[in-house]
């Protein structure tokens, strides 16, 4: 049985993403929910850095991403949307995805959470938790075209076995985000593979620093102490201290951090979290004179 939010979540949700629309399970609304989702609540992957695996119970996720204004990664994201567009009465169906961005021969492990979505008219792919490349709008479940989005293009492919593929087109070239198929998931699924990239040595959740916005006219991504632009123009900036991390996380991905402690004996998550970001500017700093 699908989660749902009470009317006070439900109004609370609205306005931590500003929607004041219509209520109706139409595709115009799960257009603009879709659109507005991902502009306010970023993907961010704090927790796992911290050792700390994610909870995927509703009441956790919508106490972390909407009442303590954080954000997420794909599970966190997409369970919180899903328990809204059910509220609403959409018919959803939730999947799993290989993903192949930046590594597109790789055969990974089905760690991605996104959802199948059913309006009167159509079928729709819903997904606002992939990071860099977050569909800033749901794709109509229909194959081998290209459909716009408010940011770049997007494409359904089917390809062997009867997976699907969706792929981007950044300039010329259509790179590979993710293949799926439609078997649906279940809580035991997704509890799994939350649990892997939150405690996996080699999951790039554990080791690196990523939050990720969507917003209008571009994205903003941080990978470390890298922070980049991406939309009419590109550009990258270096992040030299914890302090630096700490301003783009709260400033640029709107999050709502908890203050500096300046008692460096008392265990709290602000000295948890500051002792994390000195850690990725060190490794990084590490990283960049070697190979200078």
């Amino acid at each position: 049985m699908n989660q749902t939010l009470s009317p006070a979540q439900l109004a609370a949700y609205f306005d931590r993403i500003g929607y004041t629309g219509p209520q109706q399970a139409t595709s115009e609304t799960l257009y603009a929910l879709h659109r507005l989702h991902p502009q306010v609540i970023p993907f961010e992957n704090l927790d796992a850095l911290l050792g700390r695996t994610p909870r995927l119970d509703l009441e956790s996720v919508f106490a972390k991403l909407v009442s303590a204004r954080r954000g997420g990664y794909c599970y966190e994201h997409n369970l919180l949307f899903r328990a809204v567009l059910d509220t609403l009465g959409f018919d959803t169906t939730g999947l799993a995805a290989r993903v192949l961005w930046n590594d597109p021969a790789a055969m990974t492990p089905r760690t991605h959470m996104m959802l199948l979505v059913e309006t009167p008219d159509d079928t729709w792919l819903a997904d606002v938790g992939f990071g860099s490349m977050t569909l800033s709008a749901p794709l109509l479940f229909d194959t081998g075209r290209e459909q716009a989005t408010p940011h770049e293009p997007f494409r359904l492919d089917l390809i062997e076995r009867g997976d699907f593929l969706l792929q981007v087109k950044l300039g010329d070239a259509w790179r590979p985000i993710y293949r799926f198929d439609l078997e649906p998931q279940f809580p035991a699924d997704y509890a799994m593979a939350n649990h892997y990239v939150s405690t996996y040595p080699e999951s790039i959740f554990v080791d690196h620093l990523i939050a990720a916005r969507v917003m209008p006219g571009e994205r903003q991504t941080l990978f470390d102490t890298t922070l980049s632009q991406r939309g009419k123009t590109e550009s990258k900036r270096e992040l030299t201290s914890a302090e630096e991390l700490r301003g783009v996380l709260q400033d640029v991905f709107g999050l709502a951090l908890p203050a500096k402690d300046s008692d460096t004996r008392r265990e709290t998550p602000a000295s948890g979290l500051d002792d994390v970001l000195e850690r990725i500017v060190r490794l990084s700093t590490s990283i960049t004179s070697t190979a200078s």
